[in-house]
Order: C-alpha cells, then sequence, then structure tokens
C-alpha cells in the first residue's frame, strides 16, 4: 500500500496577459486565456497527509491554523481527490510561503498548484501534467498556470476537460526578471476569488475580453522570438485594461495605491532613457517590473529609490511545481 503523504513545491506566476472574469465561476473557466511566468525562488511547500484517524480536514499556513473560507476552498479540491482516487480519509494540509500572501503576488496560484500535485499523489494518483492543472483550476484560475514550466499559456478551452495550461517556453528560453516593488504587504480587503465575480459588472469588460486573443498573440510571439519592445508595450497595456475593469466594475475595486502610480511614471521614464523595463500589477498594489535579468541589478536599484517602495523581490523564470 503506497504512503498517504507527499510534499509538493511550486512557484507563483506572474500574468502578462491577464485573467480577469469567469466564464463558469464554479469551475473557474476564464473568460480569456492568458499567459505567465513562474517566478523562480518564491514559492510554496505543501504536505498532504490522508490520516485514517482525522475527524475533519486539517489546513495549516506558516504554522497557524485556517479555518472558514481558507480550509474549505482546499477541502474542495481533497474531496476531488478524494473521489477520483476512491478514498474516504481526510487529511492534513501544511503549507508555507516564503513571500507574503495576499498581496498581489500570486499566492493562491503557488498554494493550489503544490496542494493539487501533493494531495494526487499522496492519494496514489498518477496525474499528467493536463489533468494536475486542470485540477489546481478548480482551486484558483491562476494556479493552473504554475503547474507547467517556465513561460506558461492557460487555454480557455471548450469546457472543464480542456481548460488548462501548457508550457510555451522552458525557464531558459528567454533570460528576463521580475522585479517585484513592495509597497504595501498587508492582506488586500477584496480577494480576487470576489474580484472576478464582479467583471461583468464593468462596461469594459467585453471590450477587453474581445481584443484578448489579438492580445495573447501579440505577447507570444513577442517572447518566442524575445522582442522586449513588443513585449513591453503589451504588458502594460494588458495589465492596464484589467485595471480599468476592476476600476469601474461595480463595486470599483481600485488595488492602486500613489507609490503605485509613481512607479508606472518611472518605468516609462527609464524605458524611453534606454532602460528595458515594464510594468504590470496583479490584483494589489505592487508592481512587478519584468526587465532582462542582466538589467535587474539596474532596475532593482532605481525601484529602492522611490519613496513608498518598502521592498523589492527579485525573481528569474522558474520551473513546474515538482514533488520534494
Amino acid at each position: 500500500m503506497h504512503s498517504y503523504s507527499a510534499t509538493a513545491q511550486a512557484h507563483p506566476n506572474i500574468a502578462f496577459i491577464k485573467y480577469w472574469g469567469n466564464r463558469d465561476n464554479a469551475l473557474r473557466l476564464p473568460s480569456n486565456g492568458s499567459i505567465s511566468m513562474n517566478l523562480e525562488g518564491l514559492f510554496t511547500r505543501t504536505t498532504v497527509s490522508f490520516q485514517p484517524s482525522l475527524p475533519f480536514d486539517e489546513l495549516i499556513i506558516n504554522g497557524h491554523a485556517v479555518m472558514g473560507k481558507g480550509l474549505e476552498r482546499v477541502s474542495y479540491i481533497l474531496d476531488l481527490v478524494r473521489e477520483q482516487a476512491g478514498i474516504k480519509m481526510n487529511a492534513e494540509v501544511m503549507s508555507e510561503n516564503n513571500f507574503p500572501a495576499g498581496a498581489g503576488i500570486a499566492s493562491s496560484a503557488a498554494a493550489f498548484a503544490a496542494l493539487a500535485l501533493a494531495s494526487s499523489k499522496a492519494a496514489g494518483l498518477e496525474l499528467s501534467e493536463a489533468e494536475l492543472s486542470r485540477l489546481a483550476r478548480r482551486g484558483s484560475g491562476s494556479a493552473s498556470r504554475s503547474i507547467p514550466t517556465g513561460f506558461v499559456e492557460w487555454h480557455m478551452g471548450s469546457g472543464d476537460g480542456d481548460c488548462v495550461a501548457v508550457s510555451i517556453a522552458p525557464p531558459d528560453h528567454w533570460d528576463l526578471a521580475d522585479c517585484v516593488a513592495i509597497i504595501n504587504a498587508s492582506h488586500k480587503k477584496t480577494g480576487s476569488t470576489e474580484g472576478h465575480a464582479l467583471a461583468w459588472t464593468s462596461p469594459l469588460q467585453a471590450g477587453r475580453v474581445a481584443d484578448a486573443s489579438r492580445r495573447l498573440e501579440i505577447c507570444r510571439e513577442a517572447i518566442l522570438q524575445k522582442d522586449f519592445k513588443s513585449f513591453a508595450d503589451i504588458l502594460e497595456l494588458d495589465s492596464d485594461m484589467m485595471h480599468a475593469v476592476m476600476m469601474t466594475s461595480n463595486p470599483p475595486l481600485m488595488y492602486w495605491q500613489a507609490a503605485t502610480v509613481d512607479i508606472f511614471h518611472a518605468v516609462r521614464e527609464w524605458r524611453a532613457d534606454g532602460l528595458p523595463c515594464a510594468y504590470t500589477v496583479d490584483a494589489g498594489a505592487n508592481v512587478h517590473v519584468i526587465c532582462p535579468r542582466d538589467q535587474a541589478g539596474a532596475v532593482e536599484k532605481k525601484l529602492r529609490e522611490l519613496p513608498g517602495v518598502r521592498d523589492v523581490l527579485v525573481a528569474r523564470v522558474g520551473g513546474p511545481a515538482r514533488i520534494v
């Protein structure tokens, strides 16, 4: 009999073409496809042990027991795994992040990718990459992208079966870095799950979604050709479009802080002066400044000099979710 315990590690990812809004909230089927890169050096490590004696599922994150919604989301994934594996046991899930959770660095992406891999392995399932991506998606849409390696495209697919993420290039294809300017590491008030449900209340969402396949193609080509100029333009456009939808939804979501906007101006100035860098922002105030890795030192130094920047994390392109 196999052991009912496994540990997996997964990286958060930063989306270049954003996922915002679902066509099916329950299955987390996105309104448009997306493209991202995994972030090396930042990770969630999760151990799942199915134990016959446990009266209920337990979730411990960074040493603290989690109840309520957080535990419900985890049990939902465990239920899918138990059903597929034909087991009835409850599980203890122990998870740790080495970066701030809920602050616009995709903690739920790394968490649910690691959970999908660890729980399926612990239950004795040998899932393919596509099946793992699909399982991770049920916990957090962007988690589907933290399963494959390097630069990743999440296909919206026609339904649950083919709505999965695939690698479009390995980590060493293009040596980029993400310099994450931490504005405020506190937990945001509106999480992404609630935000996605509001996307279609914005009159701008339909236009954003209608134009998505064009942006995906430009971004995909820019990555494959390593064309930084084209990449920078589409990166910033797509980020601004998503935030325009957020700001015009009902109720409106304003994730940007004053320091966030200051960085936008600075990054565009630096780029005009010949330093290749471009910004993108997820659902939070922190700004991800993407640049060639040999420029990361210069970008990090400039970011640290800006008022309102509390810290800068630098990550290169990361690999796939894996068993440790």
